[in-house]
């Protein structure tokens, strides 16, 4: 697995930085968010020990994440579909309506600018 890089960004650093990449004169990082707050609120402890969990355990379903995590699955089902907005996590529809959670990445890099 790979590492995903992600920034924080004001809304006009992003649009500025998107311009740069379609440019072709910076590639990375991949994901925005626009504060340390939003940030913080979807890579929390326990959501980190959500995509740990996933990528150890490797569950068949989110009836199956739910049992191992402890956590109810219809709060599983809404942090992994916020997750999966930003990359985090992909969510494989399966045969009979399941879904198959799964972590594309082994490390996440924070990219913080000084300059807010």
């Amino acid at each position: 697995m790979s590492t995903l890089r992600i920034g924080i960004a004001s809304y006009e650093q992003m649009k500025a930085l998107t311009l740069a990449i379609a440019k072709g004169k910076r590639g990375e990082p991949k994901i925005w968010f626009t504060s340390m707050e939003s940030f913080a609120k979807v890579l929390s402890d326990r959501n980190r020990a959500l995509l740990n969990l996933i990528a150890e355990s490797q569950p068949d379903s989110l009836a199956e994440l739910a049992a191992l995590s402890g956590r109810a699955k219809s709060n599983l089902s809404r942090t992994l579909h916020t997750m999966e907005r930003y990359g985090l996590v992909l969510l494989k529809k399966k045969a009979g309506g399941k879904i198959q959670p799964r972590v594309p990445y082994s490390d996440i890099a924070l990219d913080l600018p000084m300059r807010l």
